[in-house]
């Protein structure tokens, strides 16, 4: 557990082919049900202190209290995820901490020194989604996100966490914009 943001909650892969990332987790790690968008919602998105405009796919799962991201960017847009595929990278981008408390953990991370990479909010754009990337340095897979679980986003993620423990290996990828 971090001592300055609690438990890890989910661990983000970028992928070239989401749909064999999905079949991968589902066959051999045996992880699902995958919650899947097409085109994930991004609202007032920043890169490196520039707005940009990704378009990339999403898929969560759970796997205990450990959420699976996995992200597949379809646009040149900057971004992290853009920016890990460019250097060649395929895998672990990013670890994640959730809270209701956003603009402590903000403050938490300005004082410890971290360099925001990129920030946002995430699906209906809602204040209470906000989220922030900060640099890894010199080890890839180590990007930190500080995510907001309050209202619509909480609720989700909550669902896709309760699929998961009674998942019986049917239907294992879902529409994610019929979940709530």
């Amino acid at each position: 557990m971090s001592r300055y943001f609690g438990p890890l909650r989910q661990l983000g892969f970028v992928v070239n082919d989401i749909d064999s990332a999905l079949k991968h987790w589902i066959d051999v790690v045996g992880v699902g049900p995958f919650f899947f968008v097409e085109d994930q919602p991004l609202n007032d998105f920043v890169f490196r202190g520039k707005s940009s405009a990704p378009r990339f796919s999403v898929a969560l799962a759970h796997s205990g209290s450990v959420q699976i991201e996995l992200i597949q960017q379809h646009n040149d847009e900057p971004s992290a995820f853009r920016e890990f595929a460019d250097r060649g990278l395929e895998g672990l981008q990013h670890v994640a901490y959730w809270t209701t408390d956003f603009d402590r953990y903000m403050e938490e991370s300005k004082n410890r020194g971290l360099v925001e990479l990129q920030s946002g909010r995430s699906g209906s754009g809602a204040p209470d989604e906000r989220f922030v990337y900060y640099e890894d340095g010199p080890y890839p897979g180590t990007v930190i996100e500080i995510s907001e679980v309050s209202g619509r986003k909480g609720d989700l993620f909550r669902a896709v966490e309760a699929a998961s423990k009674e998942w019986d290996g049917s239907n294992p990828i879902r529409d994610m914009r019929k979940v709530l």
